[in-house]
């Protein structure tokens, strides 16, 4: 059977633009994957085109979408913590290492009792499904049988996702440790036989994928990333998944403990860095690291609001995509206190326009300071010290504030010179490229950019059905509402203008009120028209 989709639907194509397509035709076949779609067919010819594909009533069935609700790719998270759940909106006074130990490792070490597992993992799929999630990264706990079951129940909600068990046998607390490498690289392996064993979709692939999952490095010994890296060098088409420079204390402490020139080059040097590996946050990644990040492939998972919520800082997302490293979004639930990546979207916008804002205030300061230092070389006097202490530049007296001014100098520049500008540096990002991070960018960080992110011929329909009627119920959004909004007898913009707006609507005031259908592979696993 064959269902046909007849509506609006917004397309992602590149970083800086999508399509906005009010009458568009998407079918959809018994396995599950895009079988061909129409543009542009207004009603008076809905009829012929489908009959022209072979539409069969009775056998096949025909969708129309009201109006006030379109549809669009499903959300990618490309980094989640599922067993943090419980854990969201608790810890924020503190920063990631602190918060780990203080409240992370506590909550995580609850899933040693399965029964524990059994009750909660289901309601934490149902939540992230609900908010649109079709395709998920979820690290899972130290412990091999509850996430084993949780890949189980990922695959019985028919939700894409990757699961991974950490690896951790180092800088860990006694009780929430692995006792030995053997024991870490055994239930690695035990976790990969039991994903590879859960069910195919229709399209006869695999909807659930294993992920070696080194927590971060300070986690693991030598020796277990050594065994990580060559096991990964036997299973090429596995992903892996890592925190990368998220805290400021974190790449200290990692430098330090490895004796590296960066936190990357450790990832590389055990074989962990490739095109399909999958890096949480970069926060503070040289540009070096950018272009070694980008020279292997791998791609980076983009969470400002766990970057904002624990303090750690604004990833530089638009020179990451200047560099040609991959970008996706993630909630990193629970550093981040939102499952929604809608709730992501915005902070990303946010993130962006703050390093926008400050690049100006630096181009500024470099303008000002060579200005008087050309007064300087025309016999101009001028009091520096006076200068620096009225602009509340940090102290040098301090050793600290040397070492902050220092640091903030390495990553993010200084007065020495104006930041480097490219398409996306130090730029607000927009709609298009914020929409593309959710869903191209996050296929792309997931190596599924052939199966997902966009639709197209061949593709698998994994698809939302958003609605911004007013019936919803949503008070953020103005919704559709013909009768209090008619003007004259009519709409007063274009449909693709109403289209465009609906999007840019949802995008930044939408919530799990506005999503009627979550699809997966063309099946219906969540959203507000879900019973089950």
């Amino acid at each position: 059977m064959t269902t046909i989709y007849y509506g609006p639907v917004i397309n992602p194509q590149t970083l800086t633009s999508y399509l906005a397509l009010p009458r568009c035709l998407i079918a959809v076949g018994p396995d599950g994957n895009i079988s061909w779609t129409e543009d542009d067919i207004i009603g008076s010819r809905l009829r012929e085109t489908i009959s022209q594909h072979g539409f069969c009533d009775g056998e096949d069935t025909l969708v129309h979408l009201k109006p006030g609700e379109f549809i669009l790719p499903g959300f990618i998270d490309t980094h989640i913590h599922a067993c943090q759940v419980p854990n969201l909106g608790v810890g924020g006074e503190d920063e990631l290492l602190d918060w780990l130990e203080t409240y992370t490792f506590p909550t995580e070490s609850r899933f040693k009792d399965l029964h524990y597992a059994e009750r909660a993992y289901p309601d934490i799929v149902r939540r992230v499904i609900a908010c649109g999630t079709t395709t998920s990264c979820y690290y899972g706990s130290l412990h091999l049988e509850a996430t084993k079951l949780l890949a189980s129940i990922v695959r019985q909600k028919g939700q894409r996702a990757f699961v991974g068990k950490c690896n951790m046998n180092w800088h860990c607390p006694p009780y929430y440790t692995e006792p030995s490498v053997e024991e870490s690289m055994k239930t690695t392996l035990d976790l990969l036989e039991h994903i590879g064993q859960l069910s195919q979709s229709p399209a006869k692939e695999p909807l659930v994928h294993p992920i070696i999952t080194p927590r971060f490095a300070i986690s693991c010994t030598e020796e277990l990333l050594t065994r990580l890296g060559e096991l990964a060098d036997t299973l090429p088409h596995v992903a892996i998944q890592t925190h990368i420079s998220e805290n400021q204390k974190e790449v200290q402490d990692t430098l330090e403990i490895f004796q590296a020139e960066s936190y990357a080059s450790i990832y590389e040097k055990f074989g962990l860095l490739r095109s399909n590996t999958i890096l949480g946050h970069g926060v503070w990644l040289t540009e070096e690291e950018m272009k070694l990040i980008a020279k292997h492939g791998a791609g980076v998972a983009h969470c400002p609001t766990s970057n904002f919520y624990l303090s750690s800082g604004m990833a530089r997302v638009g020179m990451l995509l200047d560099y040609g490293v991959k970008v996706g979004l993630g909630t990193d639930v629970g550093g981040g206190y939102n499952p929604s990546i809608l709730y992501a979207i915005q902070m990303a916008s946010t993130a962006s326009k703050m390093l926008s804002i400050q690049a100006e205030s630096e181009k500024a300061c470099h303008k000002h300071h060579k200005h008087h230092r050309g007064k300087r070389g025309h016999g101009h006097k001028h009091d520096h010290k006076k200068h620096l202490k009225s602009e509340s530049f940090p102290s040098p007296a301090s050793p600290e504030s040397e070492s902050e001014v220092e640091n903030h100098r390495k990553h993010h520049g200084s007065c020495d010179g104006p930041p480097k500008e490219g398409q996306f540096t130090n730029k607000k990002l927009g709609i298009a490229t914020l929409l593309y991070l959710a869903t191209k960018g996050g296929a792309e960080v997931c190596s599924l950019q052939d199966r997902i992110g966009s639709f197209e011929k061949g593709k698998a329909f994994d698809a939302l059905v958003v609605s911004v009627r007013d019936e919803t119920g949503n008070p953020a959004i103005w919704g559709y509402n013909i009768p209090r909004d008619l003007d004259e007898g009519q709409y007063a913009q274009s449909a693709d203008l109403n289209l465009k707006q609906w999007l840019e609507r949802f995008l930044f005031c939408g919530d799990d009120r506005n999503i009627r259908k979550v699809i997966v592979q063309g099946a219906l696993i969540g959203g507000q028209e879900h019973q089950g």
